[in-house]
């Protein structure tokens, strides 16, 4: 993989090619995460050499994720990771999930996220998801005073459709945008992708494993219990699930000629696809850290190249929206 540092925008900032999406440590989907393995696992990453770490004021019902990436920053420079955080999304009582992309509103997340972090600055700051009851120009403005008053060194939006794209950059400057990208959910390479690299828009991804798919290992006959929101996912259930599951068998000659894991070589082929800046991992423990972090000694070839294409070809499209 190229280790390369990756332009984020035109905002001088650098990132690697993976980065650490802190959402599991808030531990709101995953049980036994304990505040100690957050913090550990922040810290793992970091001492692998991945210095980009992804969160948002809404990872935890009290700000757990940006808490835990507080103290696994103790002790260390301030420059030795390039933090974002998003805005726009909170809990209400009974873990119901509000948008809320009001400027005011804006504000005061982004004043008590950098509390949490225990920093005067984001280095990057994204917009969650618009509001659908605030014309997204409005949001972007309040993110753009932010920008101005050196709350954030850059400026990002997520998982819009590419008129909110459009809205969004003509109200503020615009460095990065996050979306969803994995092997088997490529929508974004149909426009929002081509978009941001005509504009040197950097686009940081997230579900490259998609949640756990791609890293192999699930049986045929797994059933989700409906406390696990893949249930409601098409690409978990039946006929699609077992098609998947095909995908991802065709992917094992590929990992047994190169030597490496699946994981591995699935990261590795999401971050070099044109336009990907960096790709957002999940990880629960220092021990899942280091088994992401070894895709970066992933060396993919012509080959493998091919082989992987012709299994996305050989799966074709893909049921994957959610269930309401």
């Amino acid at each position: 993989m190229n280790m390369a540092p990756r332009p984020v925008g035109s905002s001088g900032l650098t990132v690697g090619p993976l980065g650490l999406g802190c959402w599991p440590l808030a531990g709101m989907t995953r049980s036994g995460i304990t505040p100690a393995a957050a913090v550990a696992t922040v810290a793992a990453a970091l001492d692998a050499g991945i210095g980009h770490l992804d969160t948002a004021y809404c990872y935890g019902e009290a700000g757990e994720s940006e808490r835990a990436i507080a103290q696994a920053m103790a002790g260390r420079r301030r420059d030795d990771a390039v933090i974002a955080s998003k805005c726009g999304i909170h809990w209400e009582p009974g873990r119901k999930q509000c948008l809320d992309g009001r400027p005011e509103r804006i504000r005061a997340e982004v004043d008590e996220s950098l509390g949490r972090l225990g920093t005067d600055h984001l280095d990057l700051l994204y917009l969650h998801a618009p509001d659908p009851t605030i014309p997204i120009e409005e949001s972007a403005g309040a993110l753009s005073q932010l920008l101005a008053a050196g709350k954030t060194r850059a400026v990002g939006v997520s998982n819009v459709s590419l008129v909110q794209l459009e809205q969004f950059a003509a109200a503020c400057p615009l460095s990065a945008c996050q979306m969803h990208y994995n092997m088997l959910q490529r929508e974004i390479e149909a426009e929002i992708l081509p978009w941001c690299r005509t504009r040197g828009v950097a686009m940081f991804v997230y579900w490259p494993l998609m949640k756990g798919l791609l890293a192999g290992g699930m049986a045929r006959d797994l059933v989700f219990p409906t406390t696990d929101s893949r249930h409601k996912y098409p690409m978990f259930n039946g006929t699609e699930f077992q098609r998947n599951l095909d995908f991802v068998e065709a992917l094992g000659p590929v990992t047994r000629r190169l030597g490496c894991t699946l994981p591995d070589l699935v990261l590795a082929w999401t971050a070099e696809q044109p336009g990907i800046t960096c790709v957002l991992f999940g990880a629960t423990s220092p021990e899942q850290v280091g088994t992401n972090a070894q895709a970066l000694r992933c060396e993919l070839d012509d080959n493998a190249r091919e082989a992987i294409t012709d299994a996305i070809r050989d799966r074709g499209p893909v049921a994957n929206r959610r269930a309401v």
